[in-house]
C-alpha cells in the first residue's frame, strides 16, 4: 500500500515533469528575441536548443540509473535543485555564454522522466499504474505544446527572461514538498555506476547530436559533420563492448533486447523523428509571410494558438489511454498513435492552404501523440524489472530525442534545399517534408506492430478487477537472464 498521499506525489512528479518538458519547447520561438537582445548571431543563438538537447540526452539515462541504486526520490529532488537553478542562471544570464551554460545545467532535468516514471512504479497500487504512467505521459507530452503555445504572449507581455522566472518560483516550491511528502523508493538496484560505460555513451551521444544539430550551419558534407558521424559510430560500438563485459552496466543490453523494449525504442525513434520535426516547422510555416506563395504571416503569438488544438488533443487523449489500456492494451494504442500522425502529416502535405486545415492536422497529430507518449511509457516500464525502470525509460526518452534530432536535420534539409529569391524555402520544400514524416510515423506504426502481444494477466484490487497486455516483471527478469550477452 502507498505510504504518503499518492495524489500529492503524482502532482510534485506531473509538475516537475511538465516543467521540464515545457522548457524544451519555451525558448524555440523566443530565439530571435534572445538573439537581438544579447548581441549574438543566428548560429550562435541555437546553440541555446542544442547545449540543452545534448545535456538532457546524456544526463536523463545516467541520472535514471543513479536513482535505480541509490534511491529516486533522493535523485529526484537533487535534480530539481538543480534545474531550479538553471532556471535561476538563465533568467539573470547577461551574455549568450552564460546563458548556453545555464541550458547545460537545465538539461540535467530530463532525469525527471525515468525518476517519475519509476516512483509510480514503486509507490502506487498495482491498478493505479497504468493510469498513472498514462496521465504523466499525456502531462510531459502537453509541456512541450504549452511552451509553443505560451512563449508568444509572455514574451510580448513582459521579456524574454520571463520564461525562466516562472519556471525558477515553481520548481523550487516542487522540490521543497518533495522533499518534504515523496517517500523513498524501497526498490534499489545492486550494483554500482558503471562510469566508463556513462563516459562513452555521453561520448557517442554528442559526437551524434552535435552534427545532426548543427550540420545546417557547417554544412552536411563538412569535415566536422562527417567526422563526427564516423566518431559517434566508432564509440557507440565501443560503448556495447564496454556495456556487455561489465559486471554492472549502466544500461543493461540483455534487457534491451527484450522484444518488448526494442520495438517500443523503434517507434519511439520513428515516432520522435515525427512529433519534434512538426514542433520545429509548423510555428515557422504559419509565420511565412503570404507574398512566398503559402503561409499565413501569422506572428509567433499567433503561430502558437495555431498549435492549441495539438496541445488541447494530446493532453486529452493521453489522460483517455489509461482508462483505454486495460481495455484494448498498450501496443494497440502506440499502433493508434503512431497511425494517427502518419494521417496527419499526410493531411498536411495534401492541404495546408488554410489555417483551419493546418489547426486539424495538429489536433490530429495531438491524438496520436498523447496515445503513443503513455503507451511507450507503460511497455517500456512495466516490461523491465523495478531496479532497471529509471535505465529503461531513461534510454526510451533518450532515444526519441535522437529521432527528434534525426526528423528534424531531414526535414531541415528538405525545407531549405531550395530558396526563393527572398530567400524562403518554396512551398514545395515543406509538402516534401511534411510527406517524409508521414513516412517515418508509418514507420512507427509498424514497428509499434511487432510489439508482442502479451499473455494478459488478472490483476484484482477490492472489487475492481483489471487487465494487462504486458508482462510482470519477474517474467521480464527471467527473459532478459535467459537471453545470451553480447560478447559475453
Amino acid at each position: 500500500m502507498p505510504r504518503r498521499s499518492t495524489r500529492l506525489t503524482f502532482a510534485v512528479l506531473a509538475t516537475g515533469a511538465g516543467v521540464f518538458s515545457m522548457l524544451q519547447s519555451l525558448i524555440a520561438p523566443a530565439l530571435p528575441t534572445v538573439q537581438h537582445a544579447l548581441h549574438t548571431s543566428q548560429s550562435t543563438a541555437t546553440w541555446v536548443m542544442t547545449a540543452y538537447l545534448l545535456s538532457a540526452s546524456i544526463f536523463t539515462p545516467i541520472l535514471g540509473r543513479l536513482g535505480d541504486l541509490v534511491g529516486k526520490k533522493r535523485t529526484l529532488v537533487a535534480v530539481l535543485v538543480v534545474l531550479t537553478l538553471g532556471c535561476l542562471l538563465a533568467a539573470l544570464a547577461p551574455t549568450i555564454g552564460v546563458l548556453i551554460i545555464a541550458r547545460v545545467v537545465q538539461g540535467i532535468g530530463g532525469a525527471l522522466f525515468p525518476l517519475s516514471f519509476g516512483i509510480i512504479r514503486d509507490e502506487f497500487a498495482p491498478s493505479r499504474v497504468s493510469p498513472s504512467i498514462s496521465n504523466l505521459s499525456a502531462v510531459i507530452a502537453a509541456g512541450g505544446g504549452v511552451g509553443i503555445v505560451a512563449a508568444g504572449p509572455i514574451v510580448s507581455a513582459l521579456d524574454y527572461r520571463w520564461l525562466f522566472w516562472i519556471p525558477v518560483g515553481i520548481v523550487a516550491v516542487t522540490a521543497l514538498i518533495a522533499f518534504r511528502y515523496v517517500p523513498e523508493s524501497p526498490s534499489r538496484a545492486e550494483g554500482r555506476v558503471n562510469w566508463l560505460g556513462a563516459g562513452l555513451l555521453s561520448a557517442w551521444l554528442v559526437a551524434l547530436l552535435l552534427p545532426l544539430s548543427q550540420a545546417g550551419n557547417w554544412g552536411w558534407t563538412s569535415a566536422r559533420v562527417i567526422g563526427l558521424f564516423v566518431a559517434a559510430v566508432v564509440l557507440f560500438a565501443l560503448w556495447l563492448l564496454a556495456e556487455a563485459r561489465s559486471r554492472h552496466p549502466l544500461i543493461d543490453l540483455r534487457i534491451m533486447r527484450l522484444r518488448a523494449v526494442w520495438t517500443t525504442n523503434a517507434a519511439g525513434l520513428l515516432f520522435g523523428a515525427g512529433m519534434y520535426a512538426i514542433w520545429s516547422f509548423l510555428p515557422g510555416f504559419a509565420q511565412t509571410p503570404r507574398s512566398a506563395g503559402y503561409g499565413f504571416g501569422a506572428s509567433v503569438t499567433s503561430a502558437g494558438l495555431l498549435m492549441l488544438p495539438m496541445l488541447i488533443a494530446m493532453f486529452f487523449s493521453g489522460v483517455l489511454s489509461g482508462r483505454l489500456e486495460p481495455v484494448v492494451g498498450a501496443k494497440r494504442l502506440l499502433v493508434a498513435g503512431a497511425a494517427l500522425g502518419a494521417v496527419a502529416c499526410g493531411f498536411l502535405a495534401a492541404w495546408h492552404d488554410q489555417q483551419w486545415q493546418v489547426a486539424t492536422s495538429a489536433g490530429i497529430f495531438g491524438l496520436g501523440i498523447g496515445l503513443a507518449f503513455a503507451s511507450m511509457a507503460n511497455l517500456i516500464v512495466r516490461s523491465v524489472p523495478p531496479e532497471q525502470t529509471g535505465a529503461a525509460s531513461g534510454m526510451n526518452a533518450n532515444i526519441r530525442t535522437i529521432g527528434g534530432s534525426i526528423g528534424a536535420a531531414v526535414t531541415s534539409v528538405l525545407v531549405t534545399s531550395r530558396l526563393q529569391p527572398s530567400g524562403l524555402p518554396y512551398a514545395s520544400g515543406y509538402t516534401h517534408g511534411f510527406a517524409l514524416l508521414a513516412v517515418l510515423l508509418l514507420g512507427a506504426s509498424l514497428a509499434a506492430l511487432m510489439v508482442p502481444a502479451h499473455r494478459r494477466a488478472r490483476h484484482t484490487t477490492g472489487n475492481v478487477v483489471r487487465a494487462a497486455d504486458t508482462p510482470a516483471p519477474a517474467a521480464a527478469r527471467a527473459e532478459a537472464e535467459a537471453a545470451p550477452v553480447a560478447g559475453g
